[in-house]
């Protein structure tokens, strides 16, 4: 007859460790209270012991799970794609494991992952929301009593902690950039389907801001889909009327894509036409011209977040976060953006 190996229980690991099992409890609920002496033993016994806490029983029992949910729009969106790498490394690190759900940018779906995380007793969320005006979203955050820290994009109409960026300013500044060069026929692009989306709203309140201050003609056209329409539309606009002299793009995936058209039409970049992108990316230094960007420090802009969901966990945090930012009254963390000077925008060695 085959011998069933025997679990390791709470009691195993405290009598390995030499501690109490409230002890125990403890460092598998994220150390609070714990020695640094303690916690090593605890956690050399539960390697020795391949323990497995009973997360089923730490949920009957109303203890912490040790997880958290993160609700993202689409991790193939680069932005979004880092922001789920860099809380999965700042929670692993605090011994977390993170749910990560997408909503597709449908409202109906950000409220389906919010209960379905609700249901299984995360113990906190990190959430960026589809759509920043949803009253059934904010009814069902106010029923929840779990954590949760709203990034990239404020919820209006219920006080959440939110760590925010200043999409606004880093877009009016961009813009006011170009302006300086002597650029007037400045044409803001951004995707199709877009435009309704809280950050892509800020940097076109932006972009227009700076070009009606320089007693400029705003130029908005959300409308591009993919490369060849993006060529499409590159060439419409060379041959139109007041051809564009710069193009503000208001993301990385459009400035990868408007730069893409312009080289494949052999449009000289900025020659004949400069080039600014919201977001950096990879290869925007490494390219030809290098892509003068608005950037935005997307780790950090996580870890402040965490920092705020682990201030409601009453968790110690790693370390300070050395993003510069501003709160305001309404628990608004603004964290701010920087403007990255390369060549396309007409700047030469970043001068």
């Amino acid at each position: 007859m085959k011998k069933t190996t025997q679990r390791a229980t709470v009691f195993d690991v405290a009598r390995e460790a030499r501690v109490g099992t409230s002890t125990v409890s403890r460092v598998i609920n994220g150390g609070a209270l714990v020695g640094p002496d303690a916690m090593e033993r605890v956690r050399k016994a539960i390697r020795k012991l391949n323990y497995q806490p009973n997360h089923a029983a730490q949920i009957l029992k109303g203890d912490r799970t040790n997880t958290i949910g993160l609700i993202v729009p689409s991790v193939a969106d680069p932005f979004f794609a880092v922001c789920t790498e860099a809380a999965q490394e700042i929670l692993r690190a605090h011994g977390f494991l993170l749910f990560v759900t997408c909503s597709n940018t449908d409202p109906l779906v950000d409220l389906e992952c919010l209960n379905t995380l609700a249901q299984h007793q995360v113990d906190g969320i990190l959430f960026a929301p589809a759509a920043t005006r949803n009253e059934e979203l904010v009814q069902a955050l106010s029923r929840i009593s779990i954590p949760v820290v709203i990034f990239d994009r404020p919820i209006h109409g219920y006080s959440l902690p939110s760590v925010v960026s200043t999409n606004y300013k880093g877009a009016k500044e961009a813009t006011q950039h170009l302006i300086s060069h002597g650029y007037k026929q400045i044409v803001c692009l951004g995707k199709k389907g877009e435009d309704s989306i809280y950050s892509m709203k800020e940097r076109v309140r932006g972009y227009r801001s700076a070009m009606k201050e320089a007693h400029l003609t705003p130029r908005i056209d959300f409308s591009l889909i993919s490369q060849e329409p993006t060529e499409l539309a590159m060439k419409a606009y060379l041959h139109g009327t007041n051809p564009p002299d710069a193009i503000f793009a208001t993301n990385n995936l459009v400035t990868i894509s408007v730069f893409e058209a312009l080289r494949n039409l052999r449009i000289k970049i900025p020659k004949k036409m400069a080039l600014v992108g919201f977001d950096d990316f990879e290869l925007a230094s490494t390219l030809e011209p290098s892509i003068t960007v608005v950037k935005q420090e997307i780790k950090l802009i996580v870890k402040t977040a965490a920092d705020l969901l682990f201030d409601q966990l009453a968790l110690k945090r790693q370390s300070p976060s050395k993003a510069t930012y501003t709160t305001d009254n309404s628990g608004v963390v603004w964290m701010e953006t920087e403007l990255i000077v390369r060549s396309s925008c007409g700047c030469h060695k970043g001068k």
